[in-house]
């Protein structure tokens, strides 16, 4: 009974806000609360949500400091120079940008954090996308998919789990799996430039504006698309009927680049007040610090981000007014992720308290047939993609992995074949309601968590199943 309540509990949770009848953060709390009652365990709906809060404060405060660091640090232009390379790359070509979209959260998650990689992506990208009149779901999910490729590194978090439940050594785990990996990475590229053909067609026409972008209105944007007069007039090439709109698109990319290259790419205002051009080495340093600090883990994250922040502040504005300016500007960011990472602790705290997870997970191994022994790798990679989805990578590397692979050992598979088989599931993983990073993606790119889950799912699935077909060719998995 555990095991059907919990699946239709997850079940309705994404039925709704995919139907968009209920918001995320409602649906989060008032559903667990409804199934918990369901389960006749109702009286204990407080332990279990205190329990929840419990577990996920750390990650909550993390994402608080997180979000005005890097806040401040866009702020003060640290990311200017990042973003205007991209510009260059991306020439206005919506087949360019969302190329550079992979490119950039690939490139950003090597400090292994997800919400970080997210913040800086989105930030850099959302003023192209909203410019061109994209659509942001590409940009979220292109990004969670790299990011969930990305999310394997040793210090991201699934690999060090799969060790540590398997007694195996991370680098035993990770180093073998990299042409696999690779090949998933090269997928999410190649299915970006897809994506990207299937914008430029879809836009036909681009506009490039030359009007700076309200700072007050747009406090996390940090580029603008275009800069200087000629590129209005220049860029407004109609594309004609037939095949001839993406030559269209590319001269107005190249029309945009030649203006930017006359006039140089902006931020959000050149001259605005934040800017602190003199601070630029100490900022970079403090980052490049942080960052290192964290692979390093000389302390927990959320303590290192609320150390960075507090001195960032500190340093960049050292009046007390403009200190409450900047932590103002942020405060819809702060306020929106954290209070989804606190609804989602109502979630996970039925889910695990009221027993349903482990019901599901026992389920889900004794309906693997017997005759699968000998094949438990290939099982566990397939079997990666919906559980981790559907629960935490604590609850499944910690609770489903060990009880796969003592199937898989009866029949001579090796734990280290099983861990690099778990992994698959990573870019799906990235987008599950579970996750707080993911959060920090659509609330920052405005995209509604339904949209981008409806979007991003098939193409996530295909993004794993390539990792685990990679895998199984190179004898990996």
């Amino acid at each position: 009974m555990l095991t059907i309540l919990g699946f239709a509990m997850i079940a309705t949770f994404l039925v709704l806000i995919m139907l968009k009848k209920m918001s995320p953060i409602a649906a989060l709390v008032l559903i667990p609360a409804l199934f918990c009652v369901f389960v006749g365990k109702g009286a204990k709906l407080g332990d279990y949500v205190i329990d929840g809060v419990t577990s996920l404060a750390p990650t909550a405060a993390m994402l608080m400091f997180a979000i005005v660091y890097f806040g401040v640090m866009i702020d003060v232009g640290l990311f200017d120079p990042i973003v205007r390379g991209i510009l260059k790359f991306c020439k206005a070509d919506p087949l360019r940008i969302v190329v550079g979209t992979a490119l950039l959260a690939a490139i950003v998650s090597l400090d292994g954090d997800g919400s970080t990689t997210f913040m800086i992506t989105v930030s850099a990208m959302y003023p192209l996308y909203k410019r061109l009149k994209m659509s942001l779901v590409v940009m979220t999910g292109v990004a969670a998919m790299a990011n969930g490729v990305m999310n394997t590194l040793p210090w991201g978090g699934p690999t060090a789990r799969a060790a540590t439940a398997l007694k195996v050594d991370a680098s035993d785990i990770f180093v073998p799996m990299i042409p696999a990996l690779a090949v998933g990475l090269v997928f999410v590229v190649a299915l970006s430039y897809v994506l990207g053909r299937r914008e430029r067609a879809r836009l036909g026409v681009l506009t490039l504006d030359d009007v700076l972008v309200d700072e007050k209105a747009e406090q996390t944007e940090t580029v603008l698309v275009g800069a200087g007069g000629s590129a209005t007039g220049a860029g407004k090439a109609a594309a004609p009927a037939g095949g001839s709109g993406a030559a269209a698109l590319g001269d107005a990319g190249e029309d945009a680049a030649d203006a930017a290259d006359d006039d140089g790419f902006q931020g959000l205002d050149p001259h605005r007040a934040t800017l602190r051009p003199k601070l630029y080495w100490f900022n970079a340093l403090l980052t490049v610090t942080l960052l290192t600090a964290m692979i390093m883990e000389l302390l927990p994250i959320p303590v290192l981000f609320l150390l960075g922040a507090a001195l960032a502040l500190t340093v960049n504005f050292p009046h007390i007014p403009d200190q409450k300016a900047r932590l103002a500007a942020h405060a819809d960011n702060v306020l929106n992720v954290s209070g989804m990472v606190f609804a989602a602790a109502v979630f996970t705290g039925v889910l695990q308290g009221t027993g349903m997870v482990d019901h599901m997970a026992k389920w889900m191994v004794d309906v693997i047939p017997e005759g699968m022994g000998p094949h438990m790798a290939l099982v566990t990679g397939v079997l990666s993609l919906p559980l981790t989805y559907f629960m935490s990578n604590d609850g499944f590397y910690f609770g489903v992995l060990p009880v796969l692979a003592e199937a898989g050992a009866a029949h001579g598979v090796t734990p280290l074949e099983m861990a690099r088989a778990s992994l698959v599931g990573q870019p799906l993983h990235m987008s599950s309601p579970l996750v707080p990073a993911v959060y920090v993606l659509v609330g920052m790119a405005r995209v509604e968590f339904g949209d981008h889950t409806r979007f991003v799912v098939k193409w996530a699935v295909l993004t794993c199943l390539a990792i685990l077909g990679a895998g199984i060719v190179f004898g990996i998995v």
